[in-house]
């Protein structure tokens, strides 16, 4: 069980600390500065069969990480918007396993997730690093469980879940000897 955990949380899960401060937010900015081309270099040399290989028994395989990280990450700058320029707005979630399974992404190539990966989180880390202090503590709701998030702890959340996905796909590169 614990191995499984391990496979599944490598990074274990997110917990926000009770306090954000300036310098954790911008080591979260970093992070998400960095990821795109650091996922790039992870995936863009793996074949098809690589690609197509799931990072733990009844795991996603890395196509479908990739292509996952990219609306997933889609949906958070959308919710970034929302928060700036709603009070705080009730975010409309997506069934992220259901869209990971549409056939549109099979055999897909992750150049256009990447791309857009690449291209979100530039808009991303543009927008948080022109955010003043108090836009940070603006908010949205998650209606899962009526949630309220502020922008502070989403950016927590958006660098945690980059590293997350990414150590999946290092994880099994490792293990696999890629």
């Amino acid at each position: 069980m614990e191995k499984h955990n391990h496979l599944q949380y490598p990074v274990g899960k997110f917990i926000a600390p009770e306090t954000i401060t300036d310098e954790k937010l911008q080591e979260w900015i970093t992070i998400l500065e960095m990821f795109p081309a650091q996922l790039r270099d992870m995936v863009s040399e793996l074949s098809n069969a690589q690609l197509d290989t799931p990072y733990r028994t009844d795991g996603w395989t890395i196509r479908q990480v990739v292509h996952h990280v990219a609306d997933s990450h889609l949906h958070s700058y959308i919710r970034f918007k929302w928060a700036l320029t709603e009070d705080n707005p009730t975010i409309k979630p997506y069934l992220q396993d259901k869209w990971t399974d549409l056939p549109d992404l099979v055999g897909m190539p992750v150049e256009w997730s990447l791309r857009s990966i690449e291209a979100v989180h530039y808009k991303l880390v543009r927008l948080l690093q022109t955010m003043s202090t108090e836009d940070f503590d603006n908010t949205f709701v998650h209606p899962d469980g009526n949630v309220t998030f502020s922008l502070r702890k989403n950016v927590g959340q958006y660098a945690w879940h980059s590293m997350h996905h990414f150590m999946h796909i290092a994880n099994l590169v490792k293990r696999e000897g890629w």
